[in-house]
């Protein structure tokens, strides 16, 4: 899921009219997205407004128009593979201001791979395992303002932070199992998939707070699995066991 530039939010899930689009108060809009997408993972909305999806189904990434209209798609339909036009179940996208583009391609492969925004490949790195900057299911991707990429490296545990260019940085074990990332200024959202938590991480990994408990009530998060921040600093997250959206509302001091 994410949120646009107006705080619409949009939502991929895995059935009928794959992607939901509501405005901030949870009053649906408008759904599209059956003609072109088979099992849906990663959202994201890019800084001109264009939607990101990553189809683990059909092993593409996918760019649309706010309507649904389909500009760009990568990877080999229905083809899993890991050659530099291949996508093996990619997991989510991050987009730069200037269009260039990183891709989580996590699921059978264990690799980030950098695009221009024309989706001529630029570079790609990553192999399995637990050293620096190996993975073991890279899961979500985001950027910070002066470039910096984060990968959530979900079954190591850990955040792993790179330059543009992939070289590596730091990596930070205070995140849990990060499902989900999102930056909003200088501080980390990490949906803690395995624990059920909401994790914040200040700008050198530490750990600044977390809320939420498995479970089915209102404000617990069994398996949060995405998350995003809005202009107004709200909260959306993303839970796969209860199938909803839950909206935490910043609380200013």
């Amino acid at each position: 899921m994410a949120t646009d530039a107006k705080d619409r939010v949009y939502v991929a899930h895995r059935g009928p009219k794959p992607v939901l689009v509501f405005d901030r108060d949870g009053t649906f809009l408008r759904p599209w997205g059956d003609d072109h997408i088979r099992t849906a993972h990663g959202l994201r909305v890019d800084p001109a407004g264009n939607v990101w999806l990553t189809d683990i189904g059909s092993h593409l990434v996918m760019k649309f128009d706010p309507a649904g209209k389909l500009l760009l798609s990568l990877g080999r339909k229905g083809k899993a593979g890991d050659k530099p036009d291949e996508f093996d179940q990619p997991t989510d996208v991050a987009v730069t201001p200037a269009g260039d583009f990183y891709v989580t391609d996590g699921y059978g492969n264990s690799r980030v791979l950098k695009f221009d925004r024309t989706g001529k490949l630029i570079r790609q790195w990553g192999t399995e395992g637990q050293g620096e900057g190996e993975f073991d299911l890279p899961h979500a991707i985001c950027l910070d303002a002066k470039g910096r990429v984060y990968v959530g490296d979900r079954e190591n545990n850990r955040v792993q932070v790179f330059d543009a260019d992939g070289k590596f940085l730091a990596q930070w074990r205070e995140s849990g199992a990060p499902y989900g990332l999102f930056l909003a200024g200088d501080r980390l959202f990490v949906a803690d998939g395995r624990a059920g938590w909401i994790r914040v991480l200040g700008p050198d990994g530490k750990l600044l707070g977390r809320w939420g408990e498995p479970g089915a009530a209102a404000g617990r998060g069994p398996m949060p699995h995405m998350l995003c921040v809005d202009s107004h600093g709200d909260v959306y997250v993303a839970a796969v066991t209860g199938k909803r959206i839950q909206k935490f509302v910043a609380v200013k001091k």
